[in-house]
C-alpha cells in the first residue's frame, strides 16, 4: 500500500510514514501504535517489547486492529485513536521536513511520545 501511495501522490519513502499497531501476546492485552518512516523497520522484539513492558509481542491482527482502532489495515492513522493506545513516534520521523504533514503535528496528539530507536532504516544489501 505504501509504495502505491508514494507513487500515486509523488512522495518518497523517506517522507512517508506507516502506523503499525502492536499487541501483547500474553497476559493483559496491551497495544501501541508506532509511527515509522516507510523506509524503516520497527524494532518490535527489542525497543517496542521493552517499552510496552511485555514478554511477547506481535503485530496486531487485522481483526484486533479494527476492534481497537476502528480502522482497517492500510488505513490506520495516529489521529483519533483511543486513549488506551499510546502513539510512539520514531525519532527519525521528527528529523524529516515533512511526512505528508509537518512531523511536529504528530506531537500534538495527546498520548504521543517520540521514541529513540523505535525503528531502524532498511538497508539494501
Amino acid at each position: 500500500d505504501t509504495h502505491k501511495f508514494c507513487e500515486h501522490y509523488g512522495y518518497s519513502l523517506d517522507e512517508s510514514g506507516n502506523v503499525l499497531l502492536v499487541a501483547s501476546k500474553k497476559g493483559e492485552a496491551k497495544f501501541a501504535a508506532c509511527v515509522v518512516l516507510a523506509n524503516g523497520r520497527l524494532d518490535v522484539n527489542k525497543t517496542v517489547r521493552k517499552k510496552l513492558g511485555v514478554s511477547r509481542i506481535s503485530f496486531a491482527s487485522p481483526e484486533q486492529t479494527k476492534e481497537q482502532t476502528g480502522m482497517e489495515l492500510g488505513g490506520v492513522t495516529p489521529f483519533g485513536l483511543p486513549e488506551h493506545i499510546p502513539v510512539w513516534i520514531d525519532a527519525r520521523v521528527m528529523e524529516c521536513d515533512r511526512i505528508i504533514l509537518a512531523p511536529a503535528e504528530l506531537t500534538k496528539i495527546p498520548h504521543a511520545e517520540v521514541v529513540r530507536d523505535l525503528a531502524f532504516p532498511i538497508t539494501s544489501e
